[in-house]
C-alpha cells in the first residue's frame, strides 16, 4: 500500500497545532475555575466569633446568648409578652407601648435564632393592631401602639419599623419556606408592592426617599425629606435586592451604595460620632422636639456598620477607619465609663434625651454592646478590650434603679448575636 507524504504531513501539523492550542486553553481555563472558586470563597461571608478569639469557650458563650434570650423573652424582666394561642408583643415597658421598632426586632430575634413560633406571634399580633388595611397607608404599620386597650398611639409609620419587617420576613421565607401557616413571602411583598404605589397622595410616601435614594425618616410629610442615620443599613437592601424579586433589584443595590456613602458623610471625621437625625447630605437636622447630637438612636449605627461589612465587605476601608475612630473615642472618654449622649465633638450636651421618665446621662449597657461590635470591624486588636467589656456586662438595674430591659436589652441581645456569629444572611433552604 502507498501513502501519501503530503498527505501524512499535513496530519501531524494539524495534530501538533492542536496540542499546542490544547495546551494554551486548558491551563487558562484551569485557572479561570481556580479563581471562579475563589472568588466564590471571598463572597461568602465568614461570620467571626470575637468571643471564642477573645479565649471564652463556646460553652460559656452559648450559655450567654441563650441567657440574655431569657432575659428578654422569657424572664421576670421580659419584654415579650403572649396573648391567647397565637399573638405576642414586644413592648417598650417604660414608655408602655408596643413599637414597630420593637416588634420588628423582635421578629429578626427570632428568625436568626429559629424561634418560629415567637416569630409566627409578633407578626399576627403586628397585622391584627398595627397595620392599616385600607386608605393611604395601606399595608405601613402604626408605628406605637397601646398594648393594652389596642388604641393606636399614632397611625404614622416610623420607616425602620418596615425596613426590619420586610426583611425579617424575606428571612422567615427562607428559612421555614411559605407553607406552614403565613407566606412570608406574600407578606414582605404587601408591604413593598404598597410602598411602590404610595405617589404622595394623602401625604403618604415610600419609606425610601426615591429621590435621594435614602430612607426617610418618615414617609410622609415634612419627615419624608430628610433621614436618620441609624435607619440606614446598606445589608438589608442587599437582601432586598436578593430576595425580593419585585423589579427593583438595581434600585436597592443603588441604595445599598448610597447608604454606605452617606455614612461616611454623617459621622464626624474625629469622633466618629453622628447626629440621630440628619439631612440626606449628612449635616445635622435639628427637630422642635432636640437639637442634634449623638443620642439613643444613635448607637445602633456602628452594629449596623459591623453588619455591613461581616455580610458584604463593600466598603471595608472607610469602615475600619471609622470603627477604629469611634472606638478610640470612647475609649478616651473611658472603657468602663464613657456616657450615653455626645456633641458631635465628644463633648457633654446641655440637652439630655429622657429614657422614659429618666433624664441622665450614663454608661448604658446597650452602647457598651453596639461599640463593640465595631471590634469586627476594627483591624485593631488592642479593640478585644471592648469585646471583653462587654462580657462582663450585666443586663440588670442600674445602682440608682433605673432598668431599661427593651431597648438596652435588644441592642445587647443583637450585640451577643454579631460577636458570637449568630447574625446572619439566611439563604434558601437547599433542598
Amino acid at each position: 500500500m502507498i501513502i501519501d507524504k503530503s498527505i501524512t504531513n499535513e496530519f501531524l501539523i494539524r495534530i501538533h497545532v492542536l496540542v499546542l492550542v490544547f495546551g494554551l486553553i486548558l491551563p487558562v481555563l484551569a485557572v479561570g475555575q481556580i479563581k471562579k472558586k475563589a472568588e466564590k470563597s471571598e463572597s461568602k461571608p465568614q461570620y467571626r466569633n470575637l468571643f471564642k478569639e477573645a479565649g471564652y469557650s463556646q460553652t460559656d458563650i452559648d450559655k450567654k446568648l441563650a441567657k440574655a434570650y431569657y432575659d428578654v423573652f422569657e424572664g421576670p424582666n421580659k419584654v415579650y409578652f403572649e396573648e391567647g394561642d397565637s399573638l405576642g408583643y414586644v413592648s417598650d415597658v417604660k414608655n408602655k407601648d408596643a413599637r414597630t421598632e420593637g416588634m420588628s426586632y423582635g421578629m429578626m430575634v427570632a428568625v436568626q435564632l429559629n424561634k418560629k413560633e415567637v416569630f409566627d406571634r409578633i407578626w399576627r399580633w403586628s397585622v391584627k393592631y398595627m397595620q392599616h388595611q385600607e386608605g393611604p397607608r395601606e399595608a405601613y404599620f402604626a408605628w406605637s401602639v397601646n398594648p393594652e386597650t389596642k388604641k393606636q398611639n399614632s397611625a404614622g409609620s416610623a420607616s425602620d419599623g418596615e425596613l426590619y419587617y420586610i426583611t425579617s420576613l424575606l428571612f422567615a421565607s427562607n428559612r421555614w419556606g411559605n407553607d406552614t401557616g403565613i407566606n412570608y413571602y406574600k407578606e414582605a411583598r404587601r408591604i413593598l408592592d404598597a410602598m411602590w404605589k404610595k405617589d404622595g397622595t394623602g401625604n403618604i410616601h415610600n419609606i425610601i426617599n426615591t429621590e435621594h435614594k435614602q430612607i426617610s425618616f418618615v414617609p410622609e410629610g415634612g419627615g419624608y425629606n430628610w433621614t436618620d442615620p441609624s435607619y440606614h443599613v446598606p445589608a438589608f437592601y442587599e437582601i432586598w435586592a436578593l430576595y425580593a424579586k419585585d423589579g427593583h433589584e438595581q434600585f436597592y443595590a443603588a441604595c445599598a451604595d448610597v447608604s454606605r456613602n452617606f455614612l461616611h458623610k454623617a459621622t464626624h471625621p474625629v469622633t466618629g460620632l453622628n447626629s440621630d437625625y440628619t439631612e440626606f447630605n449628612g449635616e445635622p437636622h435639628p427637630t422642635p422636639w432636640m437639637p442634634p447630637g449623638f443620642r439613643y438612636d444613635s448607637w445602633r449605627v456602628p452594629m449596623n456598620i459591623a453588619m455591613d461589612y461581616t455580610w458584604y465587605g463593600k466598603d471595608k476601608k472607610w469602615q475600619e477607619e471609622y470603627a477604629g475612630k469611634f472606638q478610640n473615642f470612647l475609649r478616651s472618654k473611658g472603657l468602663n465609663t464613657f456616657e450615653d449622649q455626645f456633641n458631635l465633638d465628644g463633648s457633654t450636651p446641655e440637652f439630655i434625651l429622657q429614657a422614659g421618665p429618666v433624664k441622665k446621662l450614663r454608661h448604658s449597657i446597650g452602647l457598651v454592646g453596639t461599640s463593640a461590635t465595631a471590634s469586627l470591624v476594627n483591624p485593631d486588636k488592642a479593640s478585644m478590650d471592648f469585646v471583653h467589656a462587654l462580657w462582663k456586662a450585666k443586663l440588670e438595674p442600674y445602682e440608682d434603679g433605673y432598668f431599661d430591659p427593651y431597648y438596652d436589652g435588644l441592642m445587647y441581645l443583637f450585640s451577643l448575636m454579631h460577636l458570637s456569629g449568630n447574625y446572619q444572611i439566611i439563604n434558601p433552604a437547599v433542598k
